[in-house]
């Protein structure tokens, strides 16, 4: 009989939680690691029928029946396989694919992908320890990596010259530009990454499926990764998850991060079950990979605006996940400082002082409404009542959400008739993106991802969704990338008059130290510079 398509399969188990599947038809309780509940394929006073959510099988003590969740959907409904397929499908959300063999050339071909991706990561670490790659050796040394670290997550030296082009001359070129390594230009093949960092990006089962390369001239952007390919889906993928799995399971808990330095450092010094999205926003994809294994997280993100806007989305995305045995956690890494700073700084102890004060998700919730409305007024509350209840609406748990409602319902009676509005050194806002921009930038995104990747570390600063379609619109991909640049500028011209303003404050209070009028000073001459770089931009 014909199957469909492994990956297809694969996706609906990566998706979609055993537990989730079974429990509409079997009352589950968790004991210890496993579920249990009465086995739907005989009958039983005692519960025998055990589910384990991070290995995603079934397994009934009584009867022996035995399997994941197709065979649980086919067994339990009665169905063929194919019928099964299109019930997990609706589920999960996923489109149907067409019903056929896998093709054998496909196979072969992503077979020759992984083949590619393993012979650069070798040839990249060698590289790594030749005069070639000297600096970037002394760049992640000084951050804190062994040997034995940088040989563990295998990384390397992408050379300044066309490396991987040359070095796989024999292979085929559509092969070789189909894993992201090489592209095609009016000369012949050039590498996509040099002189670069190299981070392997691993699957979930190991396999190298993409590479991340961080600059070493200081030039932005910082990092860029292999674009998606058959093998790599950025949305899908997450950073140190094949390492971590064991130990999210071990740990029952998983830490997510916002960088693959940061989520390195934390995995060798004390916290082995943490994650990092690469380089974009987290995703619900990620999330569904996630809580699959484990749905008790700690978001750990830098305590920087960006970080708390960061943890806002975080929230928003997480929420249809979250069962009533679910632990979702915030803590925030304060004074500009990020793990991999505060690990080298201060310390394992320190980090863990960190991850033990985080905030439940139930007060990050609150404590976000009570910092984004002026609730000591009545408009104000209507406003922070309006986003509670669109934040706890998301819950899918009928009656979690209610335990929601009902514990918010008695703070506000309790607190908000006295709430007092207090400074806050840090406040949590929604992102301050017009309709307009957003619908350029998705545009942008969609029609010249080239220039979204070269840019991936601001968009994502900016903390919106760029899913979806936008609006035809008359632009090149030189106006594209100029608009980028502008909002950049626009960007650190505004962070540059935020901290004129601030030593300005400091000055007349007295708060200010010797150097002050000379920071000043030197703003001012940075202001002038990028605003006249502005400027011309806009003229052109």
């Amino acid at each position: 009989m014909a199957n469909y398509d492994k990956n297809f399969t694969d996706e609906l188990r990566t998706r979609l939680s055993i537990v989730d599947v079974v429990s509409r038809r079997v009352p589950l309780t968790k004991k210890g690691q496993n579920y249990w509940g009465c086995c739907p394929f005989h009958n039983e006073k005692t519960p025998s029928f055990s589910v384990n959510e991070d290995k995603g099988f079934y397994h009934c003590f009584g009867c022996g029946e035995h399997g994941d969740i197709i065979s649980f959907t086919m067994k339990s409904e009665n169905v063929g396989f194919v019928d099964a397929i299109k019930e997990l499908a609706d589920m999960a959300g996923m489109k149907l694919p067409e019903f056929k063999p896998r093709d054998p050339k496909i196979v072969a071909r992503e077979e020759s992908y992984f083949d590619i991706m393993e012979r650069a990561a070798t040839e990249y670490q060698k590289q790594l320890f030749t005069p070639a790659g000297a600096v970037a050796l002394e760049y992640i040394r000084r951050r804190g990596f062994t040997d034995d670290m940088i040989k563990k997550y295998r990384l390397g030296y992408a050379p300044k010259n066309n490396f991987i082009a040359n070095k796989f001359v024999n292979t085929r070129q559509d092969i070789l530009i189909g894993t992201g390594l090489c592209r095609r230009g009016d000369y012949g093949m050039y590498d996509f990454f040099r002189d670069k960092l190299m981070f392997p990006i691993f699957s979930a089962r190991g396999q190298i499926v993409a590479f991340s390369g961080r600059s070493l001239d200081g030039s932005e952007p910082k990092y860029i990764n292999t674009s998606d390919t058959e093998i790599f889906h950025k949305r899908k993928t997450i950073f140190g998850f094949n390492f971590a799995r064991e130990n999210i399971h071990r740990n029952n808990r998983t830490i997510i991060v916002e960088g693959q330095i940061d989520a390195i450092q934390m995995q060798c010094h004390g916290f082995p079950e943490t994650v990092a999205p690469l380089g974009t926003a987290l995703t619900e994809d990620h999330l569904a990979i996630l809580c699959k294994a484990n749905r008790n997280i700690v978001f750990c993100f830098d305590g920087d605006n960006a970080g708390r806007k960061a943890a806002v989305r975080a929230a928003d995305i997480v929420l249809p996940f979250v069962r009533d045995d679910s632990d979702v956690r915030f803590a925030f890494v304060t004074g500009g400082k990020d793990p991999d700073e505060v690990l080298k700084n201060s310390g394992t102890d320190a980090m863990r002082a960190i991850i033990d004060a985080a905030e439940n998700l139930t007060d990050f919730l609150w404590n976000t409404a009570n910092n984004n409305y002026v609730v000591s007024t009545p408009g104000g509350r209507a406003q922070a009542e309006k986003f509670l209840k669109s934040e706890t609406d998301k819950i899918a748990d009928v009656a979690l959400r209610a335990e929601y409602e009902n514990e918010y319902n008695s703070r506000k009676f309790n607190q908000w008739h006295k709430w007092s509005r207090k400074p806050q050194a840090t406040q949590v806002a929604v992102p301050e993106i017009d309709a307009i921009t957003r619908n350029t930038l998705v545009f942008i995104t969609n029609k010249f991802p080239e220039i979204a990747e070269r840019h991936a570390e601001f968009l994502a600063k900016l903390n919106i969704s760029l899913d979806g379609d936008a609006p035809d619109m008359n632009m090149d991909a030189r106006a594209a990338e100029r608009y980028i640049t502008s909002l950049k500028l626009q960007n650190y011209l505004k962070k540059l008059r935020e901290q004129k303003q601030k030593l300005t404050t400091d000055i007349l209070h007295g708060d200010a130290d010797d150097d002050a009028r000379g920071r000043i000073s030197a703003i001012d001459s940075e202001i002038a510079k990028y605003t006249e770089k502005l400027e011309q931009m806009i003229s052109e």
